[in-house]
């Protein structure tokens, strides 16, 4: 296991029994997110960094057509993600898997490379390496898809003491807001030959970014954006 898995581990080995009632006061944007994913009929869609499963069984129930995957760092997450889908009847929906955010490998996890939805919600901003975890989840797109983000902004409407607070107490729980991350969505859709959504949500409270990849992309290279 890496050190960031080790960690992981670590913070979520107590927290994951509540993790889903406390997080879901401030870990704004998710819904919206998951609300507007559109994965075509039969689609296939990919969560990075997939926690307790929350999301995925949202996406589940909001479109019952698709064919659902999670990946996630920390066994002790996954084993609440397992217990949740199947509590909630989509164990023959949903797969989920172990493996690194930066360096996983889609064929052999789930059989396949590329999804057409994949989106990342508030786990760039735990990721020491999200530069790369960025890069990995634009290469799992496929043509014609999209990579969703939502996490942590960086306040730039909110009273200085507000933002001071709120970033220390994030810190805690290894939690930092990723002041390049616009500009690296932006690098990753010109990449692939497509279009890049940002915005602001909240007074900056929290960052949505979109990648539209267009059905023709270009070469899956490096991206090079870290």
């Amino acid at each position: 296991m890496s050190d960031h898995g080790r960690l992981m581990d670590g913070v979520y080995r107590y927290q994951r029994h509540i993790y889903d009632l406390t997080r879901k006061y401030y870990l704004l944007g998710r819904d919206g997110m998951i609300s507007g994913l559109a994965p075509p009929p039969g689609g296939t869609v990919l969560e990075i960094g997939c926690g307790t499963g929350r999301n995925l069984i949202a996406a589940g129930k909001a479109w019952p057509e698709a064919h659902l995957h999670g990946v996630d760092i920390s066994e002790a997450m996954l084993n609440t993600a397992r217990t949740s889908v199947t509590k909630a009847g989509l164990s023959d929906r949903v797969i989920l898997a172990k493996g690194d955010a930066c360096a996983f490998d889609p064929q052999s996890l789930f059989g396949r490379t590329q999804f057409d939805r994949v989106f990342i919600s508030y786990a760039l901003s735990m990721i020491p390496g999200w530069e790369a975890a960025l890069e990995q989840a634009a290469r799992c797109v496929a043509p014609g898809g999209r990579l969703d983000i939502v996490d942590f902004g960086q306040q730039e409407g909110w009273p200085r003491l507000c933002k001071a607070m709120l970033l220390t107490w994030l810190a805690r729980f290894h939690v930092s807001p990723r002041t390049g991350i616009a500009s690296a969505v932006e690098a990753a859709a010109r990449h692939y030959g497509g279009h890049a959504l940002n915005l602001s949500l909240y007074r900056g409270y929290c960052f949505r970014g979109t990648i539209l990849v267009p059905k023709t992309a270009k070469n899956r290279g490096t991206l090079g954006i870290r």
